[in-house]
């Protein structure tokens, strides 16, 4: 029977549209998708930075969802945090997929690999952003700085990382760790420096 008969589809709960998604009830399918598929969307992007493979992604998302519905388990996780690991995780996959051609970590090639397509105001502002990181990264101690890049940029596990650099997966979480909290700092305290020049020039 469809949840439809005394509801309207887009009053209904997450959890109660996967629960007719379980049942086969396709309405509650189609009200479930139009929900959630521009916030997929965007995680999806916002990782892959590549409109199409994005697309991809969300698409896929959303099909495993609709298989899986029946095992979801709100006493775990919301829909939407449910819904955003599944595609956070396929979206990492895809970026190894696309990157397979290994890249040193220590170059500053993979800095620049972002999709041709960006808007020329876009790209000149993430060109200044890149340098910015670039700066930080340069500044940390060479082991953390390649782990780092390993496991934010190129997706890799502690235990990929590991492999990669013959070091404990241990070692590697703690590179990583460090690393990104050294980044953190640096880049803050370049925001603060940035403010307070800033206030100075209006003064």
């Amino acid at each position: 029977m469809s949840i439809y008969r005394s509801h309207s589809g887009e009053e209904l709960s997450d959890e109660a549209l996967l629960a007719g998604m379980a049942a086969g009830d396709d309405r509650a399918g189609a009200t479930f998708i139009r929900r959630h598929q521009g916030r997929v969307y965007g995680v999806a992007l916002a990782i892959t930075a590549d409109a199409a493979a994005a697309e991809d992604v969300a698409q896929e998302t959303l099909i495993r969802a609709w298989r899986h519905a029946d095992v979801f388990d709100p006493r775990r996780a919301s829909v939407s945090t449910w819904l955003g690991s599944i595609a956070r995780n396929l979206a990492i996959d895809a970026l190894r997929v696309r990157r397979a051609v290994p890249v040193d970590p220590d170059s500053v090639e993979w800095l620049g690999m972002f999709d041709d397509r960006t808007a020329p105001d876009v790209a000149a502002e993430r060109a200044e952003s890149l340098a910015v990181v670039r700066a930080a990264l340069d500044a940390l101690p060479v082991e953390q700085r390649r782990a780092l890049v390993r496991s934010a940029y190129f997706g890799q596990t502690a235990t990929e990382i590991a492999a990669a650099e013959d070091i404990a997966v241990g070692t590697a979480k703690s590179r990583v760790r460090l690393g990104l909290a050294r980044v953190r700092d640096l880049l803050a305290s370049r925001e603060t420096r940035d403010g307070v020049e800033n206030r100075g020039e209006r003064e």
